[in-house]
C-alpha cells in the first residue's frame, strides 16, 4: 500500500510517499480502508518537528480518519467487513480524563495515523459513521468537532450565553455551529470580510475584522454592552490570550485550545485572577466524547464546513493550503477506494 511518512523534521519536503506491505489485525483490531482524512494545524506542526507528545518520526501522519472495514481480527467486538467507521484521535482514550500515558497515543503524532491506504486499528477506538454522512464529513469530526464539544460541555455552556470564536478555522466554525445549537449568541472574529459574511450565514450574530479593528477586544466587549463575552475558544495561544482575557466577563471562561498566534507580550495574569477567569486547557477529548458530538450533530442537523477536498497524491498541496489560512472550515484528502 501506499503512505505517506514524516522522514525528517523539515516542513513538506521531509513529508515522502513509501510502499509499505497490507497491515493485517492483530487480536482486537480489525483494518481499515482509509477513504478521507482531514488536517489540522498539529498537521503542520508534525511536518515541522512535532511538538510535547507529538514528535514520533519517522511518523504515518494525520489524525482524523474516516473509512471502511475490509478485515476483522480475533475478539474485535461487533465490527463487521463492510461497516463505516472513524477513529477517535487518541487511541485509547476512551472516557473519563486521560493520563501521560494515554496522551501519548495521538494517532499521526505520537503514534502513526492514516495518511496511508489502509490501516490496522484497535476495534476500541472506533465510532460508527451515520449512514447521512460522507467520509469526507466524518474525516472532520474526531480532531476539530471534539476539541469544540470538549471545551463548551466542560465550560457547561448554554442558551443565552455570549459565545467569541477566534478565525473561522474547524474548531472555531464547529464551536459556532455548537454553540448556535446550544442557543448561544456567537460572536466572531477575522481578518477577511468575507469570511465574517460566510461566518453570519451559518448564524454567528455579530463579527469583527481583527485586521481592520487591531484592538479587537474593544468592539467585541461592546457589542456585550461593555459587560464581556461568557465563553472563548481560544486557538490562537499566547499571540491572543491577553486580548481574549480582556473580552471575558468577570467569572466567564477561555478554552485554551490552539497555539497558532505568536506572542509580542505576557499574557496578563492579574486581570485574569482579578476578574476570577477560569481558564481551561482543552487537548481535543476522548471516543466517548466522539460517540456524543455524532449524535449531537445528528439531532441538530450540523453538517461539518470543508473548504476544500484534495486527491491522495495531492496531499502535500493539502497541506500548502492549510498553511496559507486561506481556509474557511475543513481541508480535506479523500482516498480512492480499493476494495
Amino acid at each position: 500500500m501506499k503512505a505517506y511518512k514524516v522522514m525528517r523534521p523539515v516542513g513538506l519536503d521531509g513529508l515522502e510517499v513509501i510502499d509499505l506491505a497490507d497491515p493485517r489485525p492483530a487480536r482486537g483490531e480489525v483494518v481499515v480502508a482509509v477513504r478521507a482524512c482531514s488536517l489540522n494545524n498539529r498537521d503542520l506542526g508534525v511536518i515541522r518537528g512535532g511538538y510535547y507528545r507529538n514528535d514520533k518520526q519517522p511518523v504515518i501522519p494525520g489524525s482524523d480518519m474516516a473509512g471502511e472495514i475490509i478485515e476483522v481480527g480475533r475478539d474485535a467486538g461487533d465490527w463487521k467487513v463492510g461497516d463505516r467507521v472513524m477513529a477517535s484521535f487518541v487511541r485509547d482514550w476512551i472516557s473519563g480524563p486521560p493520563d501521560d500515558a494515554v496522551l501519548r497515543t495521538s494517532f499521526g503524532g505520537g503514534i502513526d495515523g492514516f495518511l496511508c491506504e489502509r490501516a490496522a486499528v484497535p476495534a476500541h477506538c472506533l465510532v460508527r459513521i451515520p449512514p447521512s454522512m460522507s467520509f469526507a464529513q466524518a474525516a472532520t469530526l474526531p480532531c476539530a468537532g471534539v476539541t469544540a464539544w470538549h471545551a463548551l460541555m466542560r465550560a457547561g455552556t448554554h442558551a443565552g450565553q455570549t459565545l467569541l470564536l477566534l478565525g473561522t478555522g474547524g474548531v472555531s466554525l464547529f464551536g459556532l455551529q455548537l454553540g448556535r445549537a446550544l442557543g448561544c449568541r456567537c460572536i466572531v472574529i477575522s481578518s477577511s470580510d468575507a469570511k465574517l459574511e460566510r461566518a453570519s450565514s451559518l448564524g454567528a450574530a455579530d463579527g469583527v475584522n481583527y485586521k481592520a479593528q487591531t484592538d479587537w477586544e474593544v468592539p467585541v466587549r461592546a457589542l456585550t454592552g461593555g459587560v464581556g463575552v461568557d465563553h472563548v475558544l481560544e486557538i490562537g495561544g499566547a499571540g491572543t490570550l491577553a486580548r481574549s482575557i480582556r473580552a471575558t466577563r468577570a467569572g466567564g471562561t477561555i478554552s485554551l485550545i490552539g497555539l497558532v498566534a505568536r506572542a509580542d507580550t505576557h499574557p496578563p495574569v492579574e486581570p485574569a485572577a482579578l476578574e476570577c477567569i477560569t481558564l481551561n486547557g482543552v487537548y481535543v477529548g476522548s471516543r466517548t466524547m466522539l460517540e456524543t458530538l455524532v449524535a449531537a450533530c445528528m439531532v441538530n442537523r450540523i453538517e461539518p464546513v470543508i473548504d476544500r477536498v484534495f486527491d491522495f497524491v495531492n496531499a502535500p498541496r493539502a497541506y500548502a493550503h492549510l498553511a496559507s489560512q486561506a481556509h474557511f472550515g475543513k481541508v480535506v484528502i479523500e482516498l480512492a477506494g480499493r476494495g
